[in-house]
């Protein structure tokens, strides 16, 4: 995928992502234990919007694509293991919620590295 393409993707991503929050949410009340779809619930509508800002700062911020590919796969990841242990009654793959996390950890430095690293006015 080509950088120009990836933004609108991102986009597109935060949206799901909004979604995804929201459903796991309403699903996280309905069950019998809902620390696992509450805490994949919490992530995606934390993340969410982070991607939406950094959809609005992409012209102004060089690591604006970095720190969203890195939030958007640890989030997804993260999410996608608590999910599937709430489900299925094990996770994605062994160290997988805490390799999103990382990874998520790895997007947030990108964003603030993206104070040092902005991109010349045109």
């Amino acid at each position: 995928m080509q950088n120009g393409q990836l933004r609108p993707a991102i986009l597109c991503v935060a949206g799901l992502m909004g979604l995804f929050g929201v459903v796991s949410a309403a699903a996280a009340s309905h069950g019998a234990d809902p620390r696992l779809l509450g805490g994949a619930s919490a992530m995606c509508l934390a993340h969410a919007p982070a991607l939406v800002a950094l959809y609005a700062a992409w012209p102004m911020m060089r690591t604006a694509a970095l720190a969203a590919l890195l939030l958007s796969a640890g989030t997804a990841l993260f999410a996608a293991d608590l999910t599937a242990r709430h489900f299925l009654g094990h996770g994605l793959f062994p160290m997988s919620a805490p390799t999103g996390g990382m990874l998520m950890m790895l997007g947030w430095l990108a964003v603030s590295a993206g104070a040092f690293f902005k991109r010349a006015a045109a």
